[in-house]
């Protein structure tokens, strides 16, 4: 697809995802400037990034540390970069290097590499904690009680910014089955604000089928892929849907 193609399907795209936003804000009293479009970018190219940029959207998702590593170069330098797929310890020195934010810290083994990872590279590292709220096999993430269990250890990685949660629920059809497991991270993020005694503002919940009901239950990030760029070349071909992935 030419540069100008994609600028002409983002635009209007994102135009309409805005719309919904601010449709779902207005249906629970919340501030559309208070939620954060992440695009995710799995398999497209850096032409796609580019004109996602000309079209005002700055923070970028993607899934694995290795097409980050090749496509990261190649876009526009204004581009903000969140890892929201599985970490292996073997990719964290990586991951500290490439990416803005990780949002899918789902162990302490995996906090502290990028503990010391960040140590020697001499930053702080903000992070979100991956939560499986319903507990499926298929996916990764802490459980809700493991995951208060380990908090104070997490909090105690000086180089390590928690600033809140984020999940991936189990994929269906119809968004209102999906809400329970969002109302619960929140729910969950508030438990984990009164262990902690501060605020965390992030809750990183939210993909296309189901976004407005993921900010209408106080999501601040929502993971948009499929509903900004189109299907994955990859999925139409296989002819999956949005699945178990961290972005869509």
């Amino acid at each position: 697809m030419r540069g100008m193609d994609w600028a002409e399907r983002i635009g209007a795209n994102l135009a309409e995802v805005e719309r919904r936003i601010r449709a779902a804000c207005d249906r629970v009293g919340r501030d559309p400037a208070e939620v954060m479009i992440v695009a995710v970018t799995k398999t497209h190219p850096p032409a796609a990034v580019e004109a996602a940029v000309a079209c005002g959207l700055r923070v970028f998702g993607e899934n694995r540390v290795q097409e980050a590593r090749a496509k990261i170069p190649l876009c526009p330098g204004s581009a903000r970069w969140h890892l929201i797929g599985h970490l292996q310890t073997n990719k964290v020195r990586e991951a500290v290097g490439l990416f803005e934010m990780i949002q899918s810290v789902d162990s302490l083994k995996v906090a502290l590499e990028i503990q010391r990872r960040a140590e020697q590279a001499g930053r702080r590292m903000p992070v979100l904690l991956e939560v499986n709220v319903a507990g499926e096999s298929s996916k990764f993430g802490y459980a809700p009680d493991r995951l208060l269990e380990e908090l104070g250890a997490l909090n105690g990685l000086s180089r390590l910014e928690i600033q809140g949660l984020m999940t991936v629920p189990p994929w269906s059809p119809d968004p209102e089955r999906v809400r329970p497991y969002f109302r619960r991270l929140r729910e969950l993020k508030l438990a984990c604000e009164e262990r902690l005694g501060v605020p965390l503002p992030h809750l990183s919940m939210g993909m296309s089928g189901d976004f407005e009901v993921a900010v209408e239950e106080g999501a601040t990030m929502v993971r948009l892929g499929t509903v900004l760029f189109g299907p994955r070349a990859s999925a139409v071909r296989s002819g999956a849907g949005d699945g178990a992935e961290a972005g869509d």
